[in-house]
């Protein structure tokens, strides 16, 4: 199991998480992702007292980061701060268990405050064939309905909520609206589900600030055995599992309707 970045997608990963990062990845490790979701905002990250990341913009993401299992505690501060004893967002503590995966979320609440939340990212081995596909709602906007074919499979997904669908690879179109609403605030887009990857989709932003966008996360390596199960069209298991990386702005995943659908409240949010 792998997450996958584009090519500078977040700068200076070498020094993320430096001195709180083991030399080698050990068994039992855990793994986590980093994104930065707070519109205008250029921040350094501090972990256990340490700056790791530095002028982190908008849409970065850093990770995935081998970390041995533990409590660390995490501040976002403005930019070149001369320490954490001023955060625009916590400190907060991050607990992260053996051999898990987690996405740390800088963003906005409902209200357009900063926040953080911290996800648990599922892992599991999907159904040949299949990939899975999990929307997290973590923009300044109220519920949201996301819609296949103009009608809503997702109802209500509230801030800072997800909601996670195992389905046929292949390709689908989707949109996102407001809740009860037909008319899309992003989309409809043609976008790609992989066999044995889940496609992680964060809506980020403010809509008030007419700045909401969208990035996507990939985590590989779900097959069952045996992998490469043909998929839907185009082919679309054979290659765009292994490439896909973060994607800002402009796609929006989303099953095609009569698919099983599990709303899952997020596993933990953390707060100022």
């Amino acid at each position: 199991m792998r997450t996958r970045l584009l090519a500078g997608s977040a700068a200076g990963l070498a020094l993320v998480f430096a001195g709180a990062m083991p030399a080698s990845a050990a068994d039992g490790d855990a793994e986590l992702s980093v994104l930065h979701g707070v519109p205008g905002l250029t921040v350094d990250v501090w972990v256990n007292g340490e700056r790791t990341l530095d002028d982190f913009e908008p849409g970065d993401l850093a990770g995935p980061l081998m970390l041995a299992p533990g409590t660390y505690t995490v501040a976002i501060t403005a930019a070149d701060a001369a320490d954490d004893s001023a955060p625009a967002i916590g400190p907060v503590d991050l607990p992260l268990t053996a051999d898990m995966s987690y996405t740390a979320v800088a963003h906005l609440d409902a209200d357009g405050a900063p926040t953080a939340s911290l996800f648990t990212n599922d892992i599991s081995t999907t159904d040949a064939g299949e990939g899975r596909l999990t929307v997290r709602h973590v923009a300044a906007a109220p519920a949201v309905d996301i819609l296949a074919g103009g009608s809503a499979v997702i109802t209500g997904l509230e801030n800072p909520d997800e909601s996670v669908l195992d389905l046929a690879a292949g390709t689908i179109s989707a949109a996102v609206a407001a809740t009860g609403s037909t008319d899309p605030v992003i989309g409809p887009a043609d976008v790609t589900v992989s066999e044995g990857v889940n496609t992680i989709v964060y809506a980020w932003g403010s809509l008030s600030d007419d700045n909401l966008a969208l990035a996507v996360q990939t985590i590989e390596g779900l097959h069952s055995a045996p992998a490469g199960v043909p998929s839907g069209e185009l082919g679309l298991a054979d290659q765009s599992g292994t490439s896909t990386g973060w994607l800002l702005a402009g796609t929006l995943l989303l099953a095609a309707g009569g698919v099983a659908l599990v709303t899952r409240r997020r596993v933990q949010s953390v707060r100022d």
